[in-house]
């Protein structure tokens, strides 16, 4: 890490936390990854080798610690009361963001494998029946690309009382509902920029199967914890009135 030469601790802070990638994984860490695959899942742009160097630099620093799992041989990733100090810090840079920054949806920004691992840590499973619930998401705008012998428009979210699973290829179950949509919409909505009830009245969301399911919709998709953060109206686009006033000082 590179020294700012200050006693200030703003400046101390700023060495540790403003590092690429640091508040990325803080931000997953203190959302419930504690496994190293966990952790890549949020930040698919990290090299394996650059997550353990920055792993190591924040246990250094007594932000996380390691822990022996109980699988034998596996090591889990846990905030320290330093690190679980850092959360107000995260959630104020978000809600920042939300309001200041967060102003365009590239499409290098939207990433499917990171939605969906999104939804698979914050589906709410209360509002699912007992036993076992498959729900399949289905994105019209993603390439068809093959890898082995599954493709990529396709993700199965298996939602039991335990536990979430994600799977890239069909379990073999049967799906009790279906969602077509493409990743645009799936992000807006998740954003907050489009209400779910808009979304799926317009068909921009389509939902199949299970009328149950269907119907709380709303109740069990995730939407990010910023997504209600206010934002500054749009400016007024005057352009045509100016050029209107032009037109009339000619004449």
């Amino acid at each position: 890490m590179t020294s700012y030469g200050q006693y200030c601790p703003v400046a101390r802070a700023a060495e540790i936390l403003n590092e690429r990638w640091t508040l990325l994984i803080l931000r997953d860490l203190l959302g419930g990854a504690r496994r190293f695959n966990e952790i890549r899942k949020g930040v698919p742009r990290m090299s394996p080798t650059l997550l353990s160097k920055r792993l190591k630099s924040l246990e250094d620093c007594g932000l996380i610690t390691r822990r022996p799992a109980s699988a034998a041989g596996v090591v889990e990733y846990h905030p320290t009361p330093a690190g679980l100090e850092v959360r107000p810090i995260i959630e104020l840079y978000g809600a920042w963001g939300q309001r200041w920054v967060r102003n365009r949806l590239a499409e290098d920004e939207l990433d499917v494998s990171l939605f969906m691992w999104f939804l698979r840590c914050s589906i709410d499973k209360q509002h699912f029946p007992p036993g076992q619930t498959v729900v399949c998401f289905e994105y019209t705008d993603r390439p068809r690309l093959a890898k082995g012998n599954w493709w990529v428009d396709k993700w199965w979210l298996i939602v039991t009382e335990l536990a979430v699973d994600l799977c890239v290829q069909d379990p073999g179950y049967e799906v009790d509902l279906y969602v077509v949509t493409d990743l645009r919409t799936m992000t807006r909505v998740s954003m907050g920029d489009i209400p779910v009830c808009v979304a799926v009245g317009s068909q921009a969301i389509e939902l199949h199967g299970s009328r149950s399911l269907a119907k709380k919709f709303e109740r069990w998709l995730p939407r990010s914890s910023h997504a209600d953060v206010t934002r500054p109206p749009e400016p007024l686009d005057l352009s045509h009135v100016l050029k209107s006033i032009g037109t009339e000082a000619a004449e």
